[in-house]
């Protein structure tokens, strides 16, 4: 999600707080108004099955066929007046009448009821629910069941009751509809209210937010008030003012941090917006998308690691840069590298060509290692001819992993030769195409080859510049691995 102003952020989290205290009161309110609708209908429910229940033990109490017939006939007139179905059951739950609320009765065999119905019953010796013997039906349906129990306490039959009651579930409906109406008449008021005060809030933040844009300027003589009646803001804004006041002492110390920070940040940015553009404008075909969207993905989350450690190439000098060093691919890693630089090596019109050892394992940390490779395959296609020939090989010698990356063109004069591991050192002659290049990135190469416990030297002659560079093997990494080449 993308930045938004806090003005914005304070107004939905009011707004998200306060429609969900609607909607739980609604939901509250909704469901006690069912539940008092369900009980009064089971209640009224319950006495009609009791009344049938007893009917029924008379029933099974007596042979005698007419009243078996009173019997089919009372459970008749009873469902047709109440508007209900009437099931009468065995023991074990298999129906062998039903009643409708057409008035007509019928024995039947082969039905039951569902086990877990029965089971309730023999339990608890009653059963309700909401939906018509376990099937989920809407909050107009009722059913409610209980056993039939002889002398010695066994049951003999059960008896469920089951009906649809629109007029309970309209009031219920009406009931609601008219809350939702009250509770957003009143969203709609909460929700001015809380523009207006958001508004009033954020006011001196804007107020703030103006003046850094004026500092941005270069405008360090602008202030912003120091008395907002909040604390909170009033220490923001006296912070700010002593940090205006502080501006114009670390302006040369900003230049130069921004400077390394914009040196680290531009490489994976380009790549970035080159991918982007590349889909915008149809270079890179619909069915690639998801390979080079993955490519997007996987340097964002490298500027997203790369923020917290923006000032590791500050701590280089020093020696205090932090390493994070585990076992990871190399190959696969530069392999990644070579196709962020596909666009430029197509408009180059560059052979390239890849001879490294597959699963090439090394112990180090991915990202400064990412950030070295990136550099040298960034300097080699800044610098080769047009149509030149870029080769990478890497492959395991001696317990390291020795890479090599080669480029054919201009080449580094031999008195520029001692000097382009320095810190923002730019050879004028052979470099003269970097036009905005500060200079760090080879020296944040051999620093970040020399912290691992690698070398990495550079030749230039016969219209080829190499730059090679060893690393240590991960301890798992085997021999004897099959190579990949690639033209």
């Amino acid at each position: 999600m993308g930045r938004r102003s806090f003005f914005f952020k304070n107004y939905v989290t009011h707004l998200l707080l306060i429609v969900c205290a609607f909607a739980i009161a609604g939901s509250v309110f909704y469901y006690q108004m069912g539940n008092y609708a369900l009980q009064t209908k089971q209640t009224e429910l319950r006495t009609t099955v009791q009344s049938l229940a007893e009917q029924t033990r008379l029933m099974l109490g007596t042979d005698s066929d007419v009243i078996r017939e009173i019997y089919m006939l009372s459970i008749s007139t009873v469902a047709k007046e109440d508007a209900i179905t009437v099931y009468v059951t065995d023991r074990d739950g298999v129906i062998q009448m039903i009643a409708g609320p057409d008035g007509e009765a019928a024995k039947v065999t082969g039905w039951m009821i569902p086990q877990e119905v029965t089971e309730q019953i023999r339990k608890t010796g009653g059963y309700a629910e909401v939906g018509q013997l376990g099937v989920l039906g809407d909050r107009s349906s009722y059913t409610v069941g209980t056993r039939v129990s002889g002398d010695d306490g066994e049951t003999n039959a059960m008896v469920f009751v089951y009906t649809q009651d629109a007029t309970a579930a309209g009031v219920v409906r009406h009931s609601t509809q008219t809350l939702v109406l009250i509770l957003l008449i009143t969203l709609a008021v909460a929700l001015v209210i809380s523009f207006i005060l958001s508004q009033h809030m954020t006011r001196p933040l804007k107020v703030i937010a103006a003046a850094a844009k004026e500092f941005a300027a270069g405008n360090f003589d602008v202030r912003v008030p120091e008395d907002n009646h909040c604390y909170e803001i009033d220490e923001l804004a006296v912070s700010f003012n002593n940090m205006a006041r502080d501006l114009d002492q670390l302006e040369e110390l900003t230049r130069g941090f921004i400077s390394n920070v914009s040196h680290e940040f531009k490489t994976p940015m380009t790549t970035i917006g080159g991918f982007v553009d590349g889909m915008i404008d149809g270079t890179i075909p619909v069915e690639q998308r998801d390979k080079y969207l993955r490519i997007i993905a996987e340097e964002t989350r490298r500027l997203s690691r790369m923020v917290n450690r923006m000032l590791d190439a500050a701590k280089i000098q020093s020696g205090e840069l932090i390493l994070n060093p585990a076992p990871f691919d190399f190959s696969e890693m530069t392999s990644q590298i070579i196709l962020s630089f596909e666009q430029k090596i197509e408009k180059k019109h560059l052979e390239v060509e890849c001879d490294l050892d597959d699963r090439l394992m090394v112990m180090g940390d991915r990202d400064h290692l990412y950030r070295a490779v990136y550099n040298l395959v960034d300097n080699a296609v800044k610098f080769i001819n047009e149509g030149g020939r870029l080769c990478l090989r890497a492959h395991p010698e001696n317990g390291f992993c020795a890479f090599a990356i080669t480029n054919t063109g201009i080449g580094i004069s031999p008195e520029d030769l001692p000097h382009v591991f320095g810190r923002f050192y730019k050879a004028d002659r052979s470099r003269s195409m970097d036009k905005t290049g500060a200079g760090l990135g080879l020296y944040i190469v051999k620093n970040i080859i020399n912290l691992h416990g690698g070398e990495i030297s550079v030749r230039s002659d016969g219209g080829e510049t190499e730059f090679s560079f060893t690393l240590p093997l991960a301890p798992q990494q085997l021999p004897g691995s099959t190579k990949n080449t690639q033209k």
